[in-house]
C-alpha cells in the first residue's frame, strides 16, 4: 500500500441528522426496519413516558416496543446527550494519552482531527424483521471525519474506546489507500485489516471491558476472539460482502499480518 497525504474535511454541523459513514452503511441484504404499531408492540407514543415505563415493568410492552420507546427517549434527550458527548470528547483530546497520541500521528500524515470533524450526533437505532437491533457507537468517513453517537455513550471510558477505534481508521486512511467498501480492489481485505487493527488497538477488546461490560469471562483467547468477532461483523456490513461465511474467510486471510501490525503504536497498550 502506498502513502497518501489526503486530509480529512470538516463534518456537517446539522445535529439532527447523523453522518453517514462508509464503514458502517448496512447493505441491501438486511431486512427492512420495523415501524412501531401500538397494537402489536404495546408502546403508544401518545401517552406519558412514565406510563409507558410502568407498562414495560409490568410486561405490557414487547421487546420491539421497548426499542421504539428507547428511540423516543433518545430523541427527547438529544441535546443533553450531545452536550455530554462533546464535553467528554474535549476532555479526551486534552487529557487522554491514547487520543492525543493518535491525533499527533494523524497530524504527522497531514490530517486534522478536532471539534470540526469529530462530531457528536444522535444515531437512530433500528429493529429488523428478524428481531435484530441495529446500533452503532461511532463511525469514520473519509469525506467527513469521525461520528460519535451521543445517545450510545455509556461513560467517558466507553467514548475513549470508540474515539480511539475511529482514529485508527483515520490513520489507516491517511497512511494507506484503504478500499473501504471493496469496490476498487474487488475484495474486502483492506476493510478486514483496518477493522482488526482498530478493535485491537482501541482498547474495546481488553479483558476488563469484555468481562465487566459484556459478561464474557473467558480466560483463553478472549482478546483474539473479540477482535475477530468485531472485524467479521464490520466486514459483513459492507455492500460487497456476500454473507457471514465470506466475511470470516476474508478476516482469516489477513489475520496474521494485520493482528501483528501495531502501527502507529509499538505495542497494544489498552
Amino acid at each position: 500500500m502506498s502513502q497518501t497525504d489526503l486530509s480529512l474535511s470538516s463534518a456537517p454541523t446539522d445535529r439532527s441528522t447523523p453522518t453517514t459513514t462508509s464503514a458502517t452503511t448496512p447493505n441491501e441484504r438486511l431486512p427492512k426496519f420495523l415501524q412501531n404499531d401500538p397494537s402489536r408492540t404495546g408502546y403508544d407514543p401518545s401517552i406519558k413516558w412514565w406510563m409507558t415505563y410502568f407498562k414495560i415493568l409490568t410486561g405490557q410492552v414487547t421487546r420491539e416496543g421497548v426499542e421504539h420507546y428507547r428511540e423516543a427517549r433518545y430523541k427527547a434527550n438529544e441535546e443533553r446527550d450531545c452536550k455530554r458527548c462533546e464535553e467528554y470528547r474535549d476532555w479526551l483530546f486534552a487529557h487522554s494519552p491514547t487520543v492525543r497520541f493518535l491525533r499527533d500521528k494523524v497530524a504527522a500524515l497531514n490530517g486534522t482531527l478536532d471539534e470540526t470533524n469529530v462530531v457528536c450526533r444522535r444515531c437512530p437505532g433500528r429493529i429488523t424483521e428478524d428481531g435484530e437491533v441495529v446500533r452503532q457507537s461511532g463511525g469514520f468517513s473519509p469525506d467527513h471525519g469521525i461520528l460519535l453517537c451521543a445517545n450510545e455513550v455509556r461513560n467517558k471510558g466507553h467514548l475513549e474506546d470508540t474515539l480511539a477505534h475511529e482514529m485508527v481508521h483515520a490513520w489507516d486512511h491517511l497512511r494507506f489507500k484503504v478500499d473501504w467498501a471493496g469496490t476498487k480492489t474487488n475484495d474486502l481485505r483492506h476493510a478486514a485489516c483496518t477493522e482488526i487493527r482498530a478493535s485491537m488497538l482501541s482498547g474495546e477488546c481488553r479483558w476488563t471491558r469484555e468481562s465487566f461490560t459484556r459478561g464474557n469471562w473467558t480466560l483463553t483467547q478472549q482478546f483474539q476472539n473479540c477482535v475477530r468477532m468485531r472485524a467479521v461483523q464490520s466486514v459483513m456490513a459492507r455492500p460487497t460482502c456476500k454473507d457471514d461465511v465470506h466475511a470470516v474467510k476474508v478476516v482469516n486471510e489477513v489475520w496474521d499480518s494485520c493482528f501483528n501490525d501495531k502501527r502507529p503504536f509499538e505495542e497494544v497498550y489498552r
